[in-house]
């Protein structure tokens, strides 16, 4: 089995009444992006405007090549606070995850997550969302 070629991890924190300059003054770091409910957003791409439905806080991991997830889960949790009480905060006030996007070559890749990045993020209550993208070929 080949190791899935790239990977991306995005830890998102998001909810109607969600303030980010407070998720980042809880957490410690400043966001990626972010957004709050009624803001106003314009698509990077399409130029097209539109009015966030609810409040986000987002924090990148450098994307890897090939994938490795273990070293973006360390990545992004190393910068934020370690204490657990603020993340029950937050994640029992929000919802949150650690989005993951898996890009393949082949059909048949894969990757292994270790026991301390599953517990850290158990620990912290993310779920860990997966989407897993294919470059098959007819």
């Amino acid at each position: 089995m080949a190791t899935v070629r790239r990977s991306v991890a995005t830890l998102r924190i998001s909810g109607e009444t969600l303030q980010p300059q407070k998720i980042t003054a809880a957490l410690g770091c400043e966001p990626t992006s972010a957004q709050t409910k009624g803001e106003t957003l314009v698509g990077a791409k399409t130029g097209i405007a539109r009015i966030a439905k609810f409040g986000m806080w987002r924090l990148e991991a450098t994307e890897r090549e090939p994938a490795d997830l273990d070293s973006q889960v360390s990545d992004i949790l190393s910068k934020l606070s370690p204490d657990l009480n603020t993340w029950k905060e937050i994640t029992s006030a929000y919802d949150a995850d650690l989005f993951c996007g898996f890009f393949m070559d082949q059909p048949n890749e894969g990757l292994e997550i270790s026991p301390a990045s599953l517990a850290a993020l158990g620990n912290r209550g993310l779920i860990l969302s997966l989407d897993i993208y294919s470059e098959e070929t007819p």
